[in-house]
């Protein structure tokens, strides 16, 4: 009697069990309410009346709202995601997948209509004899259940997700409910592609496609028998039943999986013994761990951009007000974005960096180039000759977009920005600079004293040197086409450095961190300045744009899943240098690339297409630069160090080391390798266009604004200076030179004649003596006593014209 009295309580939960179960069998089989019976019949009216009123239509699974991204040419980029999930169609899901799911989780699939009552009676009876709640859930069931924690979670919801699969009779009467809708309005192979895609497979594997790759390397389509089984056996207990580490109880839940198989005719004796023969350690031979959603790209370095660029570019405030928002739509939106990536140019870059700088080099050599469009900023061609798989930091873009903090030293590309600033200025295209000589081996060293702004160097004075000797009064033209360093250190001081460094600001040059460039005078004039590829390809391409700079952009369109257009800002452009500037410019930048002495002769076929450009080599030759143009396209090619070979940061010489198919190299500047890649870069970027000249200069860049200089010829310095300032200019004493002045009054200015109102004159000083000019005479003349010339004196400087020595020549 004890024994009966102890089990009277699970007596009457059975009892109660067996009306409610009727009740709600009768409920759900007809799909109306009935009215309840009995001695339960208030409280079963009570529960009939709640589940009618419980929400009966059911959305299908959300995920084909994964976003794409895509080339120009519609080719995918990436799929981003929150979670490792691959969607793919039934008909690319192996038949023994489709199969072996259904044995061990759903074997009636095919014939219920959303409940399987034989399974769903004898949970009921279990639960209520237990006092416990359990699964006996289908196919359909699951999915729901799934996909309902799914949304929830997608929206943040927490609550909702632990409601989704709380083990309560009230969650379960929903999803029964919304099995019910799920059957009526889809397919079963509807169904059973959601679960297949939705369900997680254990180690950050969701749906069967990631589970494929991550466990076995291949494609969901052709997973075998013994895969599928397996897999199929992992739903139940993710972590229990993962292979990776928990190979015995997978094993195991395997061989339960294929006996079921066989046990329901979908598999035979023989195939299962076979299957049951392959260890799960095998199996997992050649296994993919899950990657980033960039690792799986094509284009992993644009890819990782996008990502950053999508969640911090101000212009993408339309995806959401915060980054965390913006990525949440981005993974969870089912977005369509295009982007201005061009796949040909692309390859075509990557092609011509890596035969100069092979992936996996062993001297620590990196390629980066940027393609762009002048007056939109469309960012056509983004590569960079590393491993993504090394190190995920993009050489071309910003530290906010992935690069690094600073950038790398730009050396003579710098040049282009006091060529602005001079005709700005009013400096006539045919200006000459008088500068002080210099060699490789022999420096000229300016002082604070020569500065005439806050934007100077050192106390200990700023050392210049030049690639060969050279210096004197030069040309805009020959100074940039040869890019001797005293001519520009010079014009710069002329112009005054922060003048020069407010042009940088303006044409958007700034450091990887998105500060300014240094304006310390070596910075400003000669590039000892850090930046990337893509912001100085932007820069010059202003120059490409008759003066109007545009920030770089990746985006050309996004839609909504639904086709919905998101109206996206414009990229920010703006007129920030004059047009006729530009172009007065653009007929100086011709000279490296032109010119037969040019530092980047050679790089270009110049009759084919107008082009302009300017290299960059900085000290010690660890950094090479070419960053050029034409009316459509602007492109930057950077090669150097990739990181610091040594603990203090110093980066090594990049002379003596090979560079793939151009081969061993002695000394490299900005035209040794750097200036042919961009050649060949460029080649690919303006094919099938058709030719643009540039637009020449206007008649007044080509006279400038220059103003009479009065005539100080003759004059001591005193009184030389007293009128130049009196009439608004600077005065700037200069060198000594061989004259017919009297010794120490001033012989000549440069420049000579005229010079741009509140410019910089200098006053050259006579020595007082000129060398006198022999000439034969084939007459006999009577004998004449040769007086020997006094010996120079030492000078002070260089004269107003050094002839320079020749130029060595260029690799």
């Amino acid at each position: 009697m004890e024994g009966r009295a102890q089990n009277l309580p699970h007596v009457l939960r059975l009892l109660l069990g067996l009306v409610v179960l009727s009740t709600l069998m009768g409920l759900l089989m007809a799909g109306i309410a009935i009215p309840a019976i009995g001695a339960g019949g208030s409280a079963t009216t009570t529960g009939v009346k709640a589940f009618n009123d419980l929400p009966s239509e059911f959305s299908i699974s959300p995920l084909a709202q994964q976003s794409k991204i895509l080339s120009a040419d519609k080719k995918l980029i990436a799929n981003p995601y929150d979670e490792n999930r691959i969607i793919v169609p039934l008909t690319k899901i192996s038949p023994w997948m489709q199969k072996a799911q259904i044995a061990i989780e759903d074997s009636r699939f095919y014939e219920h209509g959303g409940l399987d009552v034989r399974g769903f009676t004898r949970a009921m009876v279990s639960n209520f004899s237990s006092g416990d709640v359990q699964g006996a859930s289908t196919i359909t069931q699951q999915y729901v259940k799934i996909t309902l924690q799914e949304n929830a979670l997608r929206r943040d919801d927490k609550d909702a997700a632990q409601a989704a699969v709380a083990k309560t009779y009230t969650r379960k009467l929903q999803e029964l409910k919304y099995a019910l809708d799920v059957e009526r309005n889809y397919t079963k192979e509807q169904i059973l592609a959601g679960y297949l895609n939705l369900v997680y497979y254990g180690d950050q594997a969701y749906g069967v496609e990631a589970a494929a790759q991550n466990y076995f390397g291949v494609p969901a389509a052709k997973l075998t028998l013994g895969q599928s089984a397996l897999l199929a056996g992992i739903v139940q207990q993710p972590t229990k039943y993962n292979p990776v580490i928990n190979p015995k109880q997978s094993q195991s839940r395997r061989n339960a999986v294929l006996d079921r198989m066989q046990a329901l005719g979908l598999a035979t004796p023989v195939n299962v013994a076979a299957a049951k023969k392959q260890p799960v350690a095998k199996m997992l031979g050649n296994r993919k761990p899950p990657k980033g959603v960039c690792q799986r790209s094509s284009q992993p370095f644009f890819c990782a951009y996008m990502m950053e660029y999508l969640q911090k570019s101000p212009q993408m405030a339309v995806l959401g007000k915060t980054p965390a928002e913006r990525l949440k739509n981005i993974n969870q939106g089912g977005l369509t974005i295009n982007t201005t990536l061009d796949t040909k140019l692309q390859a075509a870059t990557m092609r011509e960096l890596t035969n100069a700088v092979p992936i996996g080099n062993k001297s620590n050599l990196g390629a980066a180039s940027t393609v762009l469009e002048p007056g939109t900023g469309k960012v056509l061609a983004m590569a960079q000759a590393t491993d993504f798989g090394d190190s995920q930091l993009n050489l071309n873009v910003d530290q906010r977009y992935g690069g690094s903090q600073y950038g790398y030293q730009f050396g003579s590309t710098a040049k282009m920005y006091a060529l602005v600033t001079a005709l700005e200025s009013g400096m006539p295209l045919d200006a000459t600079v008088t500068a002080p000589v210099a060699s490789p081996e022999d420096s000229h060293v300016f002082t604070n004293k020569d500065m005439h702004d806050k934007c100077r160097t050192a106390k200990e004075g700023w050392p210049v040197k030049n690639d060969y000797k050279s210096g004197g009064t030069l040309t805009l033209a020959k100074m940039t086409a040869e890019s001797i360093n005293t001519s520009f250190a010079q014009l710069t001081i002329d112009l005054g450095a922060c003048k020069v460094h407010e042009t940088m600001n303006r044409m958007g040059l700034h450091q990887g961190d998105g500060k300014p460039i240094d304006t310390a005078i070596p910075a400003v004039a000669l590039g000892a300045g850090v930046v990337t590829p893509m912001t100085i390809a932007s820069s010059y391409a202003t120059l490409a744009a008759r003066g109007k700079y545009c920030e770089p952009t990746p985006i050309a369109s996004i839609t909504t899943s639904n086709g919905k257009v998101i109206k996206v800002p414009p990229t920010p452009c703006k007129q920030v240098i004059r047009a006729d500037v530009a172009d007065g410019v653009n007929q100086l930048l011709k000279g490296p690339l032109y010119d037969s002495r040019g530092t980047a002769e050679g790089s270009w076929t110049v009759k084919d297409r107008p082009a302009a450009g300017k290299t960059g080599t900085t000290n010690n030759h660890n950094q090479s630069w070419f960053v050029g143009y034409t009316p459509q396209r602007a492109a930057s090619v950077w090669i150097g160090n990739v990181k610091p070979a040594k603990a203090n940061g110093e980066l090594l010489t990049l002379n003596r080391k090979t560079f793939g198919k151009y081969g061993y190299k002695r000394s490299v500047f900005g035209g040794t390798v750097a200036g042919p890649v961009w050649g060949k870069i460029m080649k690919a970027a303006t094919d099938g266009l058709p030719i643009v000249p540039f637009t020449p200069p206007s008649s007044a860049v080509l006279n400038g604004n220059y103003v009479p200089l009065p005539d100080v010829v003759g004059d001591s310095v005193e009184t030389a200076t007293e009128k130049l300032e009196g009439a608004g200019f600077r005065v700037r004493v200069g060198s000594r030179v061989d004259s017919t002045v009297r010794e120490g009054r001033v012989a000549m200015t440069a420049p000579k004649a005229r010079a741009p109102k509140g410019g910089q004159v200098t006053l050259l000083i006579s020595r007082g003596y000129q060398q006198p000019v022999f000439r034969y005479d084939p007459q006999p003349q009577p004998r004449q006593t040769v007086v020997t010339p006094p010996p120079t004196r030492p000078t002070a400087g260089p004269g107003p014209k050094v002839k320079p020595t020749k130029p060595p020549k260029r690799p």
